[in-house]
């Protein structure tokens, strides 16, 4: 039988919400139950007012927790009706969120080295992550890709969470590295010895990842992105196809897969 979702409404409050490079955007919340129980690598499920016709929920990954002021940092990228309506939500609005939603990522005692992979606005669930192992004392590097400098974030926030080094790729050479984060991660393993990767981003660019590490015979941890319309694994629309056959849901036994259990 099913594990049931642990998932629950949540009211919260905007605190802040402003951009913070081309079409990304920083929300902070408010919802101090939902603070004190999700984990990096969970998601949250967002209901936008502002248009009754919608009614499927946004579903977005958090960069930043503080359970002592009960509230939670979400870096997302402005790429249709909803998100732009949730890019209008002012400090002091109000609406409900439904999480912690799926499951997160998983660190493993002793496992340091890490090295973490974040694509476009693939950098919140893995700052998320950063943090956590920063107030661990884990070693950590950070290989940040981007379309063009432009869209880059996350740098200063990585280095400020306790990364040892942080390799920049823009896709069109306009700031670091000229080239995709496959292309960081080869020169990082190339010097240094890790012992797991985790990765998020575009799926083409997870699927490279997964393919070097497949090959470098290192544990390598996936965040899935998916329609996930109902959160809690009810509708159907998150499929993930598994290598070994059949599917799995991305809301309830993700987003986060090990490499190897995914079909790319």
């Amino acid at each position: 039988m099913p594990v049931p979702s642990a998932a629950r409404l949540h009211e919260f409050i905007v605190v802040t919400n402003e951009p913070v490079a081309c079409d990304m955007w920083r929300l902070v919340i408010r919802a101090p139950k939902l603070a004190q129980t999700i984990k990096p690598g969970q998601f949250e499920s967002f209901y936008v007012p502002g248009d009754p016709s919608q009614i499927v929920r946004i579903p977005l990954s958090f960069s930043a927790v503080d359970k002592r002021e009960g509230t939670l940092e979400t870096i997302y990228a402005v790429v249709g009706d909803g998100t732009r309506r949730l890019s209008h939500m002012k400090p002091g609005d109000t609406s409900n969120v439904l999480g912690p939603c799926g499951h997160g990522w998983r660190v493993e005692n002793g496992a340091s080295p890490i090295l973490l992979v974040a694509g476009g606005v693939g950098v919140t669930p893995i700052l998320g992550l950063a943090r956590e192992l920063g107030s661990q004392n884990i070693a950590f590097d950070v290989v940040l890709g981007a379309r063009d400098k432009a869209r880059c974030w996350g740098e200063a926030e990585f280095i400020a969470a306790g990364a040892r080094n942080v390799v920049v790729t823009t896709d069109d050479g306009s700031y670091g590295i000229a080239g995709y984060a496959s292309d960081g991660v080869k020169k990082l393993l190339a010097d240094t010895s890790y012992r797991c990767l985790y990765v998020c981003g575009p799926e083409p660019m997870m699927a490279s990842v997964a393919q070097i590490s497949h090959e470098k015979e290192l544990d390598c941890q996936v965040s899935l992105e998916r329609m996930m319309t109902c959160g809690f694994g009810v509708c159907a629309t998150c499929n993930v196809a598994l290598a070994q056959g059949g599917y799995a849901s991305a809301c309830m036994d993700g987003p986060v897969f090990s490499a190897e259990e995914v079909l790319w």
